[in-house]
């Protein structure tokens, strides 16, 4: 009970704060026109206020500077945290293009790594250890400007990168906790209490979206909070962060490999991301969709909470997750139509699944034009209510 009374404050005060923020924020985004441009990958319609990000940042801040005296690796995490929030809030208001975009990430992480020290000292793969500083160094900064940019990839559906946010922070703060670091476990309460505060206005149908200023602001936080509690994980350094951002690691690197199969730009929009296949090609829904999306978070979460404790336990877990995470990615195509190595094999064996030309089991032509259908029919019911 003492560590509830103990724990709450930092997670209370940045969900009020940020539950009387967030309708603030609307208004002014509202006043000023900054609304969620409609493109090849979004899925919403109308004008929607894209600055829901301000209210999290500043409830973050404002409990973090009430609550807890800053020391350097705060510091460092802070005002990272600030210049790659700026960016993204110059982003949603200007469409920044994607190199300046790049360049406010960069800084932040190089503040974070110089300010705040929170740099990798040995990396450890299994039995191999890795003490030079300067590969450490540039790990630690790829880490945080993947992570940052992963958790703003995966900002596609109502509530989706927020509520994964939640789940990551949350298990980060409670293996902080198993680990007796007071530190993690105050930023990681702080972070999901702003998060949670924000949700509900988030969560389908959306009000208010997070911006990229919200979406970086969560990876970067996340990311430094992660280097600065698991740097001496046994047997893989960064082995359980890993692991419980499972879904945006994964979901950016097929991005990034699909792209590049398709001589497309990285930067490019498309609708190949993990939410736009369970939500279009399996035809799931948006609400189902994002709620799927929680779960298998969850459910990578419980494994690196696993790992902790059993390690052999943990990997056997993890073996046959990223199994049936491979099935997932042949059957659905998600990196190449043809790319199905496993499923080929099944296919000869047992005639399942059934596969015209080689290509994957979904008709995605099918899938895109009925969520299509659905999209103007949502459009004409709208239109319809409002002459009403």
């Amino acid at each position: 009970m003492n560590l509830i009374k103990g724990a709450l404050p930092y997670f209370a005060l940045p969900f009020v704060i940020s539950l009387i923020l967030v309708p603030v924020a609307k208004q002014i985004g509202f006043k000023l026109g900054i609304y969620a441009v409609e493109n090849e990958r979004t899925v919403h319609h109308g004008k929607i206020v894209r600055m829901g990000g301000v209210a999290i940042y500043a409830a973050f801040m404002v409990s973090l500077a009430i609550l807890w005296a800053a020391d350097n690796s705060l510091n460092g995490i802070l005002i990272g945290a600030s210049v790659v929030f700026i960016g993204g809030l110059l982003d949603d208001i200007y469409d920044l293009p994607p190199k300046i975009k790049l360049l406010f990430q960069v800084t932040a992480a190089i503040i974070a790594l110089t300010i705040g020290k929170l740099y990798l000292n040995e990396t450890h793969i299994f039995s191999i250890a890795i003490s030079n500083p300067v590969f450490n160094w540039l790990l630690s900064f790829f880490w945080i400007v993947g992570i940052t940019n992963a958790i703003n990839l995966i900002d596609g559906l109502d509530g989706l990168s927020s509520g994964i946010s939640i789940i990551v922070t949350m298990t980060i703060g409670l293996l902080g906790f198993f680990m007796g670091r007071r530190d993690i476990c105050i930023l990681a309460l702080a972070l999901s209490g702003a998060i949670m505060g924000f949700l509900p206005y988030n969560f389908h149908p959306a009000s208010i979206f997070v911006g990229d200023c919200g979406a970086q602001f969560m990876g970067f936080t996340i990311a430094c909070i992660s280097l600065l509690g698991f740097k001496t994980t046994a047997l893989i350094t960064l082995g359980l962060p890993i692991l419980i951002l499972f879904i945006p690691i994964s979901d950016t690197l097929i991005a990034i490999v699909r792209r590049k199969l398709k001589g497309q730009k990285f930067t490019q929009a498309d609708r190949g991301h993990l939410h736009h296949i369970l939500m279009i090609k399996l035809k799931l829904g948006h609400r189902r969709t994002v709620l799927i999306l929680y779960a298998v978070t969850a459910m990578f979460a419980g494994a690196a909470i696993l790992t902790y404790f059993n390690p052999q336990k943990g990997f056997l877990l993890i073996v046959i997750f990223l199994i049936l995470a491979n099935l997932f990615i042949e059957y659905t195509g998600m990196i190449n139509p043809r790319w199905h190595p496993i499923l080929s094999v099944l296919n000869k064996l047992t005639g399942w699944p059934k596969m015209i030309n080689g290509e994957d089991p979904v008709d995605t032509k099918q899938a895109e034009e009925l969520s299509r259908l659905e999209s103007e029919s949502e459009e004409e019911s709208e239109e319809e209510s409002e002459e009403e």
